[in-house]
């Protein structure tokens, strides 16, 4: 206790520090063509701009100064800063894009400065600047960096004001699951230490590779769920050893040795469905996973090192004051009534049941064969937002949004001489409305493979179409399709998405062959059987498909929105934050599974009957199953209340998860199949089976 309270200090010490060197973004995959261009045109002295002010004039106030020298003002103001690299104006002539159609609106383009480990750029503090600069004209703020800023702090009020509203109700539900406040207390320990000792390592990584913020949010809702689970099930054996007449001492002994087994192997395949994700090269992904991962293996360490010393200390005490004793029902030491009638009734036709529920399952998947992918951006705020009232209005406004706007960086012996005859060629392009020569062919600053400088152009075409629609990724392939005088390196929004989305369905074989490899080899060592851990993968995948087709309807179609707040629909589903919530439904998929599995083959050795195990298993674990997903449903649709529709997304998504797979597949379609399935579960290759001991 001494050492966890010491870790626990030193934790809190860490963490401002490590929360300063978190990142914004990182949604767009590594490595793409996209990033790229960005790069090279940067080389070039093109960078890419990431803060859009707009300016205009505000009603007739007299005081205003002219839009023109409002432009001049904020562009000075800008320029001087720490924090910006580079500014563009619509006064240069070649920046014709920064007017609006009706000249009523322009735009001054900033590209910030971003240091690797260090905190992002202030963008309010510029913004504020900015507006001080521009006397009386609106300036409104819009492009990649006051959107993360703006879902940044709008997540963190959210997530306060979630927590806030569902600690009571929480709690009550943690007293009902554990029988006791003393032991309601004890999963909070256990997040709050697992969570605390996350975040410096997070911090650690930051120093290394681009580590996102929400990665915290990440470890919280993980850590919180896991730590639920596994102070649930030592405390519930505990409980059940007591009730058969051990000490206390031998009911800890007892419930560790029971659990212990299953916890380890609990946090090792959370940890492997996690690491598959590592594989997919998107930063904010790879963020997210890693802190899955950290605050999995420390939440088993915790369970298994902290909570029995609390446990060894407190004794009796840890179940005294128990609010709802006069109204519980359940007898520990015979597990829950209404599971066990539950179980009976399901493996009494075990062939029907299994084909009801699949059933059930598969319609409710269907709506995941017309997911679409794509990128979040400034409208997963809500329309009334700051950032994203801004947007819209430079869409409205001008002819070529900077959203849709191409960066080609064309690089060859031939280029200077080829380029008029391209840029006709692009033109011709359907959905292509304007095409710019930025920067003319000069030398490069690198030699060519020839040993001579290649002269390197920069050109910027405006397309009709929005980043993210199918359209707009025909175009970047139609682009790229078009003959060059060299090679060509295509940027912009548009084709980060395409680029994006594309890296990520060419890695999803190799991260789905690691994830089954991985699952069915833990489950294996732990069942020592074969066909436990194929049902096991099979079924945690059917309910990954329900889970994920209730997402598509929401989402993506907008089909009863109103139930969850209304946000605004996009078409597509957030890639890199689908995938989260697909690996962490799948691994406490696997978590429930793992406690299952062990309780039910613990019974099945003792009695030798399948039937019999499964419907004890069940009863034994059903209520300590609901319970968990109850709190972990609970506190991540608090999530669901945000104004942030990704945020909604990853909270939704994790609830529904938790209670199809909880109560739909646990409680019938698990022992349902493993009726059916009869002794076979049990099957153990010749070099597993243990040895007979003559008596």
């Amino acid at each position: 206790m001494v050492l966890a309270m010491l870790a626990a200090v030193c934790a809190g010490v860490l963490a401002p520090t490590a929360m300063a060197s978190l990142a914004t973004g990182g949604s767009v995959a590594t490595g793409i063509e996209a990033v790229h261009a960005q790069r090279r045109a940067e080389r070039l002295g093109v960078p890419s701009p990431d803060l859009f002010l707009a300016l205009s004039p505000a009603g007739t106030h007299p005081a205003q100064p002219p839009l023109a020298d409002g432009v001049v003002a904020v562009a000075a103001a800008l320029a001087g800063d720490r924090e910006v690299a580079g500014v563009w104006t619509p006064t240069a002539r070649e920046n014709t894009w920064l007017r609006s159609r009706d000249g009523k609106t322009m735009l001054v383009a900033a590209r910030l400065k971003k240091t690797d480990g260090q905190p992002p750029p202030d963008v309010s503090r510029l913004i504020k600047a900015a507006r001080t600069a521009a006397g009386g004209l609106r300036v409104e703020a819009s492009g990649p960096a006051a959107a993360n800023e703006e879902i940044d702090e709008t997540s963190a009020r959210d997530l306060m004001r979630a927590e806030l509203i569902t600690a009571p109700v929480l709690f009550l539900l943690l007293v009902f699951a554990y029988g006791s406040l003393v032991a309601a207390l004890l999963p909070v320990l256990v997040a709050v230490l697992a969570v605390g000792c996350t975040i410096p390592v997070l911090g650690l990584l930051a120093q290394v590779t681009e580590v996102s913020w929400a990665a915290v949010n990440a470890a919280s809702a993980i850590g919180a769920g896991l730590a639920v689970d596994y102070s649930l099930f030592l405390l519930a054996r505990v409980r059940e050893q007591r009730a058969r007449g051990d000490s206390a001492q031998q009911a800890l002994s007892t419930a560790l040795h029971s659990t212990r087994r299953s916890i380890v192997f609990s946090a090792a395949a959370i940890t492997a469905c996690l690491a598959a994700a590592l594989v997919v090269p998107v930063p904010v992904l790879r963020a997210l996973s890693m802190a899955g991962m950290i605050v999995a293996i420390l939440s088993a360490a915790v369970a298994l090192l902290v909570l029995p010393a609390f446990l060894r200390l407190l004794g009796p005490h840890t179940y005294a004051f128990d609010p709802l004793s006069r109204w519980r029902r359940t007898h520990h030491e015979n597990g829950s009534k209404f599971w066990r009638s539950t179980a009976r009734t399901v493996t009494t036709r075990p062939l029907l049941t299994t084909a009801l529920a699949a059933v059930l399952l598969g319609v409710i998947t269907l709506p995941l064969g017309h997911a679409r992918l794509g990128l979040a951006d400034e409208r997963t705020l809500p329309p009334s937002a700051p950032a994203a009232a801004a947007a819209q209005h430079v869409r409205d406004a001008f002819a070529a949004p900077p959203e849709r706007l191409l960066t080609l960086v064309v690089t060859g012996p031939d280029t200077a001489r080829g380029l008029p005859a391209y840029t006709q060629r692009l033109a011709r392009v359907p959905h292509i409305i304007g095409v710019r020569i930025v920067r003319p062919a000069q030398p490069a600053n690198g030699p060519s493979l020839t040993g001579r400088p290649s002269p390197a152009a920069v050109l910027l075409l405006a397309s009709a179409a929005d980043p993210g629609t199918e359209q707009a990724a025909t175009v970047v392939r139609a682009v790229r399709a078009t003959t060059a005088p060299g090679a060509v390196l295509v940027g912009g929004r548009a084709a980060e998405v395409t680029d994006t989305i594309t890296a990520i369905r060419n890695t999803m074989p190799l991260c789905f062959l690691l994830l089954a490899c991985a699952l069915l080899t833990l489950l294996a060592a732990y069942t020592r059987t074969i066909i436990a851990p194929i049902k096991a993968v099979l079924v945690a995948v059917a309910s990954l498909g329900a889970s994920l087709g209730i997402l598509v309807v929401l989402f993506q179609d907008g089909h009863g929105r109103t139930l969850v707040g209304n946000f605004t629909v996009t078409g597509t589903l957030d890639t890199p934050m689908l995938l989260f919530t697909l690996f962490v439904t799948l691994a406490l998929s696997i978590d429930y599974e793992i406690f299952l599995l062990g309780r039910i083959r613990e019974e099945y050795d003792r009695t030798g009957s399948n039937r019999t195990a499964v419907i004890d298993g069940i009863a034994r674990t059903g209520r300590l199953v609901s319970s968990a997903a109850a709190a972990l449903a609970l506190s991540a649709a608090a999530m669901g209340t945000s104004d942030v529709s990704l945020l909604k997304f990853t909270g939704l998504g994790i609830a529904i998860g938790a209670l199809v797979d909880a109560v739909l597949v646990r409680g019938i379609l698990v022992p349902a199949v493993m009726a059916a399935l009869g002794p076979a579960n049990w099957w153990t290759p010749a070099p597993w089976r243990k040895p007979v001991t003559a008596s």
